[in-house]
């Protein structure tokens, strides 16, 4: 099992960037694919970004492609989502969830832990 804590959210104007950081528990979390989802008021929670177990592969939603890049430090049980260019709809509560790494890296469904979520606020 993994225990996964983001940090990082904030208040930002448009434009501007955020770097949100998910901690995570275990010793085995080089066994995880990575993601980053987020979920706006009344809306459904959404893919943002994935990062394989071993950090060759990456996946990003086109809403995101080019202004965000998801990361990973396996030595230090991290994964990060940098955030460029933030506009008003990337505003969400961001979550950090890990799914075994013998998943498809490229299926969404198999994310079973998630971690409390990181508020983010865009700014016009």
């Amino acid at each position: 099992q993994v225990q996964l804590v983001e940090s990082g959210g904030g208040l930002v104007q448009a434009g501007g960037s955020l770097r949100l950081s998910c901690a995570a528990s275990g010793r085995t979390f080089n066994t995880y694919h990575m993601g980053w989802f987020r979920q706006a008021p009344g809306k459904e929670r959404e893919f943002v970004a994935a990062i394989s177990y071993d950090g060759r592969s990456t996946n990003y939603a086109d809403s995101v492609k080019g202004r965000f890049t998801i990361s990973r430090d396996n030595a230090d049980n991290m994964v990060y989502l940098q955030m460029n260019g933030l506009k008003p709809e990337d505003a969400a509560v961001y979550y950090c969830a890990a799914q075994s790494g013998r998943s498809d890296f490229y299926r969404y469904t198999g994310y079973g832990y998630w971690g409390q979520g990181t508020q983010v606020t865009v700014s016009t």
